[in-house]
């Protein structure tokens, strides 16, 4: 039998579980004690009938009721049934029963088993069940004979059994239709009972459907309010109290999240303009035609260098600003293919070192988005490849359709990424402790892939990693119908 999983399904069982053995207990009790009862009245007619039928077989098989003017013959006559044996020294000498059309002579059908159980009938004056094989179950009672010998009479069992067995047959049709109608009606009571907790259910799981990771959020409606007093209504109103705090907590992480983004994307603006000045003047200065100090002129280059570093770190914030502000990137067709040669073709200028190779379809592949940023992806996936593994590396860039989606892959044979940096690779500012390459120079911002997760969903794609020492692949996947964002 299944084990039941709902608490509806649990409290039911339980009921009919006790109701089931009540019923049994009752109806244990009930035949136990009707049993008994009919039996010492069986006791009761044994010991008025006494042992004259047994006698009787003293005298040739007479009754005494036989006898011609006995004034007591009619209160001796025998019921039908009436069992009847003389034992000599333990042997059954005489047997008979008492028949509607007279008495039955039954010491031959006795078998040696009925003899040895007659025999061990006491002579207590008590009622005691036996057992014959012809005549089924009796309840006898045994008594000295005049004659040193032993008289045992007997009533059958078998209008005691068939009582018995009769209550037995009612008390389980009864039982059956109560345990079968209490446990629909339980059924429903239970489920009506916990109406409210199912309510409660509900709610949990539309919530637990909900993105709260980030973004706004809005919770659906509570529990409908139930009666405090029941355990049902205080699980309702600490669930409502919950959801309420949740609630407000979400609303205060979106205004929080609002205001940073606020801020990135105004820091970010306005920083362009100071770098980009920094970054000239350093130019213009290396372009002086005088004599400048080594010292001073390598200073002027670090200055250029960084500058144009962070210059590309404020177009990288101000871009994922932008993005989980939701504003719209371009809507054109796009071809994949030729974006591939040229991410490839560039990543060749820039690595030489490695091994660099595409696998391409015979059709061109085709995309609705923004060509620049779809660039920036790929070109973004190969300089991760390229800086994050030893010179001599292979790297493999491999486009294909899949389904309804383009499927992108960006394959090396590098070390692999950390275990420990997986789970955040395309977070914003994740870096790894031990680079894949050792003699990358500089580090980027840990921006990179997360522009890459941002620009990819931003067109309705998604992107995933699965790496391990020898192999690392990124893939990204794009609809290649149009999909609108906002």
């Amino acid at each position: 039998m299944p084990r039941p999983r709902t608490l509806r399904a649990r409290l039911t069982v339980g009921l009919v579980v006790l109701l089931a053995v009540s019923c049994a207990a009752v109806g244990v009790a009930a035949v136990v004690e009707l049993n008994g009862f009919l039996t010492q009245r069986l006791d009761e007619q044994l010991d008025q009938v006494g042992t004259r039928f047994p006698a009787s077989l003293e005298h040739g098989g007479k009754l005494p009721d036989d006898h011609d003017g006995d004034e007591h013959g009619d209160d001796r006559r025998q019921a039908t049934g009436t069992f009847g044996a003389r034992l000599v020294n333990g042997t059954v000498t005489n047997a008979a029963v008492v028949r509607p059309g007279g008495i039955e002579n039954v010491l031959g059908k006795l078998t040696e088993r009925d003899g040895r159980r007659l025999a061990a009938v006491g002579t207590d004056g008590g009622g005691h069940t036996v057992e014959l094989s012809v005549l089924h179950d009796y309840r006898v009672v045994a008594a000295p004979g005049l004659d040193g010998d032993i008289l045992i009479s007997g009533l059958p069992l078998e209008p005691v059994q068939a009582t018995v067995h009769r209550l037995e047959l009612v008390a389980g049709i009864v039982f059956g239709l109560a345990l079968a109608a209490t446990g629909v009606a339980g059924a429903l009571w239970v489920r009506w009972s916990l109406r409210p907790l199912s309510r409660v259910a509900a709610t949990a799981a539309r919530v637990s459907e909900l993105p709260l990771a980030s973004g706004e959020v809005t919770l659906p409606p509570r529990a409908p309010e139930s009666d405090p007093r029941s355990e049902v209504g205080r699980v309702a109103a600490a669930f409502d109290r919950m959801l309420g705090h949740v609630e407000d907590a979400l609303t205060k992480r979106h205004a929080s999240e609002e205001r940073l983004r606020s801020f990135a994307a105004d820091a970010s603006h306005e920083l362009r303009t100071p770098v980009a000045s920094v970054r000239g003047h350093a130019e213009l200065a290396l372009l002086h035609p005088g004599p400048v100090p080594p010292e001073v002129d390598r200073a002027l280059v670090r200055i250029a260098a960084e500058s144009s570093r962070m210059g590309e770190m404020v177009d990288d914030l101000l871009l994922l600003a932008r993005l989980d502000a939701g504003r719209p990137l371009e809507r054109r067709p796009v071809d994949l293919t030729h974006l591939v040669l040229d991410a490839v073709t560039d990543a060749r200028a820039a690595g030489p070192g490695h091994r660099w190779t595409m696998e391409l379809p015979e059709d061109p592949v085709t995309v609705t988005g923004d060509a620049h940023r779809l660039h920036q992806v790929l070109a973004n996936l190969l300089a991760n490849a390229r800086l994050h593994t030893p010179a001599g590396t292979k790297v493999s860039v491999s486009l294909e359709t899949d389904g309804a989606a383009a499927r992108l892959e960006v394959h090396d044979e590098g070390p692999g990424v950390p275990e420990e940096v997986r789970p955040g690779v395309f977070e914003r500012f994740t870096r790894a402790e031990h680079r894949r390459r050792t003699d990358a120079p500089g580090g980027g911002a840990g921006l990179g892939l997360a522009i890459v997760a941002a620009v990819v969903e931003a067109h309705g794609g998604s992107v995933g990693l699965e790496s391990r020492p020898g192999s690392t692949t990124f893939t990204v996947r794009l609809p290649l119908g149009d999909v609108s964002t906002g």
